[in-house]
């Protein structure tokens, strides 16, 4: 194996953000897997296991009966923190779970913010059900694309739903009909929720 090292490697080693390196984590984890496929690994969970599995994610999911109101508090609590608009998160979490904390997508997002399970470690969320951790960690993530975006909603919201590398790859938004539809609907919503409030 060879390596090369240049100084345009390493100055771009040195640029990476917290963002990069979670998902760097999360591009290493399916390379594994994907591996493992390869050596006739089994590609589903056994029975037993995927029963454990699903008991453990339900109980993790049924500890977190919480009202609106509950929710509205955290999103407050962790926007300011994050230096985010709150009305911002409200149309995002809208978009991701209809603020529901035990939301599950079908590729396995989490949560009130729809955390991927990589992305959630990566942040240090335990319990993406949990909709304090997952209100702190997905507020976190969503502050780290608007730093990286020059704080423009659009491509921030762009990098959310397809990732960042994406919008990178693009020069912009992806010409991807669902991240399309996603930006656009989360950016009208986010309207709606200012023009309410005043």
């Amino acid at each position: 194996m060879v390596f090369i090292h240049s100084s345009k490697m390493v100055s771009e080693k040195m640029n990476f953000t917290s963002l990069d390196v979670t998902l760097q984590r999360i591009k290493m984890i399916e390379n594994q897997f994907q591996s493992l496929a390869s050596y006739g690994a089994p590609q589903k969970p056994s029975e037993d296991f995927q029963k454990i599995l699903d008991t453990s994610i339900e109980n993790k999911k049924n500890v977190n009966s919480v009202s609106r109101g509950e929710i509205n508090d955290l999103i407050d609590k962790y926007s300011a923190q994050a230096g985010l608009d709150v009305d911002f998160v409200k149309a995002v979490i809208n978009q991701e779970s209809g603020f529901n904390p035990n939301a599950t997508s079908k590729c396995g997002a989490m949560g009130l913010m729809q955390l991927m399970p990589g992305t959630a470690q990566g942040l240090g969320v335990m319990n993406a059900y949990d909709p304090e951790q997952n209100i702190q960690g997905g507020t976190k993530y969503l502050k780290g694309l608007m730093d990286r975006f020059d704080n423009n909603k659009s491509l921030a919201l762009a990098a959310y739903n397809a990732g960042p590398n994406a919008v990178k790859k693009y020069g912009g938004i992806p010409p991807y009909l669902e991240t399309q539809n996603y930006v656009k609907s989360v950016l009208a919503r986010y309207d709606r929720i200012k023009e309410a409030g005043k």
